[in-house]
């Protein structure tokens, strides 16, 4: 039924249940899986691009990289896995990758956000929810 699953991954509780519920799918579906690390960093746009922001920038990877290589410790089974990392929104981010690799479904943990900061900023998991034109399963 899936041939290509997309799973974001933050490090977080959440992204690890979702984790192991895409690696379920893909084992009994014949599925690969993307997964994704995004970057965010907006917060560094319109300041100088001096030493101590690329620093930063690189801390956020290099946390990126090792998102990624966490789960691959989860893949017991050997399930074909293709590592992306992005910069920028989260969502937007999910979204492009989703698109451009065709994706038939998305796998991705639910943001554990309440109250104003829900209000405010709204979660990832509400907006990828809301636009992917494929499947997604939020795992909470």
């Amino acid at each position: 039924m899936y041939k290509k699953i997309l799973i974001p991954t933050d490090g977080s509780e959440f992204a690890k249940k979702a984790q192991m519920h895409a690696l379920f799918i893909a084992k009994v579906s014949g599925a690969e899986i993307i997964a994704v690390s995004v970057t965010e960093n907006n917060f560094v746009n319109g300041l100088p691009l001096d030493d101590e922001i690329y620093q930063l920038n690189q801390i956020l990877n290099e946390r990126s990289e090792e998102n990624l290589k966490e789960f691959d410790k989860l893949n017991e089974d050997g399930v074909e896995v293709t590592h992306i990392i992005k910069e920028g929104s989260p969502a937007r981010a999910i979204l492009e990758v989703a698109n451009e690799e065709n994706v038939d479904l998305i796998v991705m943990g639910s943001s554990g956000k309440s109250g104003f900061d829900r209000f405010i900023m709204g979660s990832v998991a509400d907006k990828v929810v809301n636009s992917a034109k494929c499947a997604v399963l939020v795992v909470h």
